[in-house]
């Protein structure tokens, strides 16, 4: 039946735009005769060979001839494989070009049976060069990226390692003993609990008299002795200087305890050798204890002050709390009750600390760092009446002053003329808890930009619940900034501070002290610094007190400093003087020019 002459066009126009769309997709077709074994080629084909010709019928021999001698097997394993199934044919290979060049392509095909019968393969061949090339970069970058994740992570857990243990003795320190002491609470499983605090005896004159050398060597070798000596149970922790605490449960008089105290005397009391001297040191034991799971009982306070009865009644004594103690109590009232007049009185004022900019040199910020100005005992350190505070629930109005004492000193250097940098302001956990925070910010009607809060790093990150994140966005959305102080001292996800992002940390002290000598500080501060610089947080080091000090940490890549080599804190008259003036509009424009 013969096709009309609409028909006969619409095949043609069909066949048109066929053409036009394969030779746009850049895609060659080729059919196999495998009967007659001959191959045919569009010219798109003949493009992707480079044979330089553009006849359709072709040497059976050009396909085989072209394909990379490393693939020739694969490939004509894919094609005979889809000739044995009568299927489809899917293959990628390379192929080696006229003048040496290697391409790679993808074929695929179909086997089918002509009219006469007779089988065939027909398909299409397109250049993939370029995906292959980028495939192979991505994974190549995939590769990296997977090792820099691992280098971090390898990092982060050194960094949290250290967050928890005492780098001198590898003891547990405070931050986890806290952390534990609070779970054996909660925990209704124990009824007996006890907190024994340790301080070691004469440790000042071996530290005075031979060096810390000999003072580090001694902290290393009590630790040991202090884990023998203690119950297999038992969590013992450094807490700082020279002093340790040991958590024990599970006994049932106080008989016990003592027998384990006077263990620990005996083990601390034997001489160290240390190069060619014999050191001899003790130990003086405070013990707080329940022995009926009493609520709310604050055992590392009460060995604490069994421990300073224990250190009054002479050297290698042991002292169990005694509510009889009542004038040590009675003291922390009385304190407590004068500061919450002081807090009245404007007694509760900041002193600035300043912050250098490790390459200038320039003053970038200060920190407000709260003093007391006692009526009868001069200037408080906030060592003195900031625990008296948390105890007395006077934490968030101290916050709160400060807070107002530095808006108002801000407000006056800048009428005087001053160029006033960031002021970083400490913020507690109950202030950060406290849900009239930001109405109380708010009520402030004070422009908060310039104003940073610094959160200790155990409630930035590790209490990273929704409540705590908005609160977090909710402060940026008034102006300050977020840093974390004393990073490094705590127990802290890398997750926490991934989901937070901070505009600064501050590296704790502790770590910053040996930087000069230790190669394993410098490590672990590297890699906090390399944290940092990855989630693009700036990095403060505090506790710089030496040049050498400043300098190792700028090598290191930290932003700024802070430590006594800089200035220690002053009021706020004496830190006006290092301010630099305002800068009129004229002279702005000058320096640009």
């Amino acid at each position: 039946m013969a096709k009309s002459p609409s028909t006969t066009r619409e095949y043609r126009d069909l066949f048109r735009r066929l053409e036009l769309a394969l030779d746009a997709s850049q895609m060659g077709v080729w059919e196999h005769n495998l009967a007659r074994d001959e191959l045919l080629w569009d010219a798109q084909m003949h493009r992707i060979y480079r044979t330089g010709r553009t006849e359709r019928r072709v040497s059976a021999d050009a396909w085989q001839n072209a394909i990379h001698p490393d693939d020739m097997l694969r490939a004509n394993a894919d094609f005979d494989k889809a000739i044995a199934s009568h299927g489809h044919y899917d293959s990628q290979f390379r192929i080696v070009l006229p003048g040496g060049e290697v391409r790679h392509l993808r074929s695929r095909g179909h086997y089918y049976l002509t009219d006469e019968g007779e089988p065939s393969v027909i398909g299409a061949e397109w250049d993939v060069t370029d995906d292959v090339v980028l495939h192979h970069a991505l994974q190549s970058q995939k590769v990296q990226l997977e090792e820099r994740a691992r280098e971090l992570a390898d990092s982060y857990a050194e960094i949290e390692h250290a967050a928890q243990h005492d780098y001198l003795t590898g003891l547990p320190n405070r931050n986890f003993f806290d952390a534990r002491l609070r779970a054996l609470q909660a925990d209704g499983r124990y009824r007996s609990l006890a907190v024994l605090h340790l301080d070691l005896d004469r440790f000042k004159q071996i530290n005075d008299s031979h060096g810390h050398g000999a003072g580090d060597h001694v902290l290393r070798v009590a630790s040991s002795r202090i884990i023998g000596a203690a119950p297999a149970n038992a969590v013992a922790a450094r807490t700082g200087g020279d002093e340790f605490v040991i958590v024990l449960t599970d006994f049932a008089t106080t008989q016990e305890l003592e027998q384990i105290a006077r263990r620990m005397q005996k083990a601390l009391g034997e001489p160290i050798t240390f190069g060619n001297d014999i050191l001899r040191s003790g130990v003086s034991i405070g013990i707080g204890y329940t022995l009926d799971a009493r609520p709310g009982a604050n055992l590392l306070t009460e060995s604490d002050v069994a421990l300073y009865q224990a250190k009054r009644l002479g050297r290698n004594r042991i002292a169990f709390f005694d509510p009889a103690l009542k004038d040590e109590l009675l003291a922390r009232r009385t304190l407590a009750a004068e500061l919450q007049g002081g807090l009245e009185r404007r007694e509760v004022v900041p002193h600035y600390q300043v912050q250098i900019d490790a390459r200038t040199g320039a003053i970038t910020g200060l920190e407000a760092l709260v003093r007391w100005n006692h009526p009868t005992r001069g200037l408080l350190s906030p060592f003195e009446f900031l625990p008296i505070a948390q105890e007395a629930g006077l934490a968030n109005s101290i916050d709160a002053t400060v807070l107002d004492r530095v808006l108002e000193d801000r407000e006056r250097w800048q009428t005087e003329g001053f160029s006033v940098p960031r002021i970083a302001v400490n913020v507690s956990a109950t202030r950060l808890h406290d849900a009239e925070l930001l109405a109380e910010l708010e009520r402030r009607r004070a422009d908060f930009h310039g104003i940073a809060f610094e959160l200790v790093e155990t409630i930035f990150l590790d209490e990273s619940s929704d409540e705590i994140l908005d609160r977090i966005r909710a402060l940026r959305t008034l102006g300050i900034d977020i840093e974390i102080d004393d990073f490094g001292s705590g127990h802290a996800s890398l997750l926490g501070l991934v989901k937070i992002r901070p505009d600064r940390l501050k590296i704790d002290r502790n770590l910053v002290k040996d930087v000069v000598v230790s190669v394993e500080q410098r490590r672990i501060l590297k890699s906090i610094i390399q944290i940092a610089q990855a989630l693009k947080v700036g990095v403060i080091a505090e506790g710089i007190e030496t040049k050498q000090h400043a300098e190792a940490l700028r090598r290191l890549g930290c932003d700024l400093f802070q430590g006594y080599h800089f200035g220690r804190p002053e009021p706020a008259e004496m830190v006006a003087r290092r301010l630099s003036p305002q800068q009129t509009d004229t002279e702005k424009s000058a320096g640009r020019r």
